[in-house]
């Protein structure tokens, strides 16, 4: 396995970008990604799970782990930088990664804990560096992944405080806020087996409508599509 220099000005994102790049290239046979993954994870067959694709990323900068790998673009990036902002937004990204790969309740039990902690990581130092909005969006966060694990009072609780923070401090929030907290709020009770969960669906669904930028509205609608309801 060749070892590749971690660039000057490394990014997670970027070498995010990568590992996922190189999970669709081993799904659709390529020689070469089927040669990287089988020199980290030589009995590999089928599909591999985001967390593996890290795995062969990190070692062929040649650090023993994902972990390990941003831990030194970190210290990399850290000379002057707001680390609580940095934490923030690389958190939020890599868990939205996760939920966006499946994560269930049927998900390894390290998985549905590292995804939890980690949007309550990612919120907390957004509490510490950001606004009241991405306090918010944090609460939403934790309140996604918590309902897709089945944590579905932990779930409630977070969609609520998402809403307190809303009706709290309108303006610092934009309207697809508002869609979200209203998706959030229909999906705990679709999961809890409320009677009103139809009409909060509904309800979800017009706020979406009021939306007003076509793209927001697009993401929006496509949250609420999304499972587990």
């Amino acid at each position: 396995m060749s070892v590749r220099k971690l660039p000057e000005h490394a990014s997670t994102g970027q070498l995010r970008a990568q590992a996922k790049e190189l999970r669709r290239a081993y799904a659709g046979g390529s020689p070469v990604a089927a040669a990287r993954v089988r020199a980290v994870h030589p009995q590999a067959a089928g599909e591999i799970s985001l967390r593996d694709a890290q795995l062969v990323i990190a070692r062929e900068h040649d650090f023993p782990g994902w972990r390990d790998l941003v831990a030194a673009v970190v210290a990399q990036q850290s000379g002057g930088t707001d680390l609580h902002r940095w934490f923030g937004v690389e958190l939020n990204n890599g868990t939205w990664d996760v939920l966006g790969n499946g994560l269930s309740e049927l998900s390894p039990q390290i998985e549905r804990e590292q995804a939890l902690y980690a949007a309550y990581a990612s919120t907390y130092h957004w509490m510490q560096a950001g606004t009241v909005a991405n306090h918010g969006r944090g609460e939403y966060m934790i309140a996604s992944v918590a309902v897709a694990i089945g944590l579905l009072d932990v779930a409630a609780r977070h969609a609520a405080r998402y809403a307190e923070l809303i009706e709290a401090h309108p303006a610092a929030f934009a309207d697809w806020d508002r869609a979200f907290a209203a998706e959030a709020r229909a999906r705990v009770a679709a999961r809890s087996g409320e009677a009103g969960a139809p009409e909060l669906k509904a309800e979800a669904a017009r706020a979406i409508e009021a939306v007003a930028d076509p793209e927001d509205r697009r993401i929006c609608a496509e949250r609420l599509a999304s499972p587990p309801w």
